[in-house]
This record gives C-alpha cells, structure tokens and sequence, in this order.
C-alpha cells in the first residue's frame, strides 16, 4: 500500500531515462509524489529552485555531479544533494561528502530498498536546519527586544517626567484667557504631546521588531502596531539537552506552541525544578549506545505529574525501560514534533 504523501520535492539529475522512471516509481510507493527528471546540469541548474532535495548522477552529458555540486549549492534554494554513484566507487562518495553533499547513494540492487530511507533521513536534516535558523532568528531577535527594553527604561526615566510637567503647563494655559488663535496652538501642542505619550505607551508593550521603510534604504523600527502575545498557556517545559542547537531548535518550536521554556544546566537542577507545580513537559537527550545513560542522567520521579519525553537515536527501546513516556527519534521533523507531543501529554 502507498505511504501517506511526504511534503517535499525531489529532482531527479540523470540521462537514464529508465533508471529515472524506476526511481519515480520507488519515491511514488514511498508517500513522495512531486518529483521532475531532467537529464543534464544545466537544467539541473534550471530548475533547482523549485526543489528541496536533488538526486544528482555524477555522469552526465555536460558535466559531472561533483563538479555540478558548488553550483547547486549556490542557488537560492540550495536543495539539499544526494549523490548517485557507480557500485565501487565508494571513494567518490566520500570526495562528494567533503564538497557538501548531504548523502549518497549507490546504483546498484539495493538502491530501491535504501533510497526512500536516504532521503528521508537527508529531508529531516533539512528541516533541522531551516528550524535552526529560525530559532536563531528568534534569539537575535529576543535580543533586541532586550535592547529595547534597556532603552524603555531610560526613556521613561528621561522623558517621562518632563513630559508630564509639559502636560500639567499646556493645562494651565488651556484654563487661562487666550484668543482663539492662541488656544488653537496650545490644543496643538497638547496633541503633539499626547503623541509622544502613546509612542512611549507602544514601547511598553512592544514585542515585535518589524521595520517600515523612513526614507529610501533607511528602515525604522515600525510602532503602528503590537504584536500579540500568545492566548494559550500550556504549562512549563524543562530541557536537558547539552547540544546547543537542538536545544534552540525545541525551545523555539515549544515556546511557539504556547510552552514557559526553561533550559536546565544541570541535571540535578532538573530534579529539583521538574518536581515543582506548573510542569508539563520534561525533554532530555538520551542516548542509545550500550553502556550509556538512555536519559541523560535523569531520574523520573513516581507518580509524577510531567510526561516524560527522550530524544534519542534509534528505536529508543532503551529510554522507554528507563521511564521515558513518550521517544522522539533523532533527527526529528520540526514540522510534526509539537502535534506529537501535545498527542503524548498525559490527561
């Protein structure tokens, strides 16, 4: 029976129009349905945009995938590159890992079997990555609403109370005989100051750090509108993860969802903070090698109120025995890891 369709594209690079309807059929039955076959680099280069992941032959008419990979690495897109080689010719492979191709494969009986593996081990990577960059967009951009935070405070300080006296004087003059001109210039000085009082308001409650153009090239921080802070709370999630960038990763894709997300920086202050109120979720890196601890160190205390989740390599038999109620095999897609956590909290 067909896999469920998998979102994400793959083109073909190979003169062999045979093997490359063969490998059409393999991904299809594989759940991967939006794939294109081009027989040369140049359209390879052609249409790379429009594609996640390219299944690259190193013999082509017009070049060769190892030269073809810089190129295709510096296209907008920069697909992801699996690279197809002849049976022994595995130092080939290797010559391609170096240059960045994220995997390879080789022609031979056993690429039916082990392509749809390779790229969907190759598809999560990507994934990681793009989630990556994004929960580095985030940090850059926590920082600078700390930045702007720092400047509230001063301006408030210093603007705030002359401000204020401004206002209280505008009043008195508003109270006094003035001719209408006159009071028509004190009623703008009032609005122009009750302006700077909504700006330093918008500072308050700024959480977004979008920029609208000041003048041609200049951006400027826009304060015409707040974003809004997330409706759904859904409890604490603590990490322990000594790998900074999954950690980044699930603390962005959490904190997305609804998640208070602390990191723990060791693993008796997990013990300590897991055993509080408002504990949701607790996330560690296990490990699947005999020999090691399948929860990082940690211990699940009984009758605890948190669900247990392990992000490991492999099946995560071992996590399970170890108390883990729920196992994320690593790599994991960004794109479904909160729907299946939020289906593995406990009632």
């Amino acid at each position: 029976m067909p896999h469920e369709p998998l979102k994400v594209r793959v083109l073909i690079v190979d003169d062999d129009r045979d093997f490359g309807r063969l490998v059409i059929s393999v991904l299809r039955d594989a759940g991967i349905v939006e794939t294109t076959l081009v027989g040369t680099g140049a359209a390879a280069l052609e249409r790379a945009a429009g594609f996640d992941i390219v299944l690259l032959d190193h013999q082509l008419p017009d070049t060769t995938g190892l030269d073809l990979l810089p190129a295709l690495h510096a296209t907008a897109a920069q697909p992801s590159v699996i690279l197809v080689t002849a049976h022994g010719d595995e130092a080939l492979a290797v010559r391609a890992l170096r240059a960045g191709a994220d995997d390879y494969v080789i022609k031979d009986g056993s690429l039916p079997s082990l392509l749809p593996e390779v790229i969907e081990r190759v598809r999560r990577h990507r994934a990681l990555g793009e989630a990556l960059a994004a929960a580095e967009r985030d940090l850059v951009h926590a920082e600078r609403l700390a930045a702007i935070g720092q400047l509230n405070v001063t301006l408030h300080h210093t603007i705030n109370n002359p401000l204020m006296a401004a206002f209280a004087e505008v009043e008195l003059l508003l109270g006094s005989r003035l001719s209408d001109d006159q009071r028509a210039s004190v009623n703008g000085i009032r609005e122009a100051l009750g302006r700077i009082r909504d700006i330093l308001t918008r500072l308050t409650t700024l959480e977004d750090t979008r920029t609208t153009e000041y003048l041609e090239g200049v951006p400027m921080i826009d304060l015409s509108r707040r974003s809004q802070p997330l409706s759904v709370q859904l409890g604490d999630a603590l990490l322990w993860f000594p790998d900074d960038d999954i950690a980044r990763v699930v603390g962005m894709l959490l904190t997305h969802a609804g998640f208070q997300v602390e990191r723990m920086a060791s693993v008796e202050e997990l013990h300590a903070r897991a055993a509080g109120l408002g504990v949701q979720l607790v996330l560690v890196a296990g490990s699947a090698a005999q020999g090691t601890d399948p929860l990082g160190g940690f211990r699940p205390a009984p009758g605890r109120r948190y669900t247990l989740v392990a992000l490991v390599p492999g099946d995560g038999s071992r996590a399970r025995a170890a108390g883990a109620d729920h196992v994320v095999a690593l790599p994991f897609d960004p794109g479904t890891f909160v729907g299946d956590l939020l289906g593995a909290l406990r009632g």
